[in-house]
């Protein structure tokens, strides 16, 4: 196995797995704001931005974790 494959196939695994995890953080955050927007409609505003926030800080996450595995597999370094 070259160590081009190798690198290609560490690639695959970086991304699937920031992939997951934002997938699985953005639906906890929504839920979670969802939850309390039902228990305190007053609080909608707040909750709503702060889930917004909360979205687009992990979101963040896997953009630079795609950005770092293709520096890894040489096409942007």
């Amino acid at each position: 196995m070259s160590l081009g494959m190798i690198v290609a196939i560490a690639v695959a695994i970086i991304c699937f797995g920031a992939a997951i995890s934002a997938a699985f953080g953005d639906a906890k955050v929504v839920s979670t704001a969802l939850e309390g927007m039902a228990r305190q409609p007053e609080a909608y505003n707040r909750l709503f931005t702060s889930m917004l926030i909360g979205m687009g800080m992990l979101e963040v996450m896997p953009l630079i974790t795609i950005v770092i595995a293709f520096m890894l597999i040489g096409k942007i370094a």
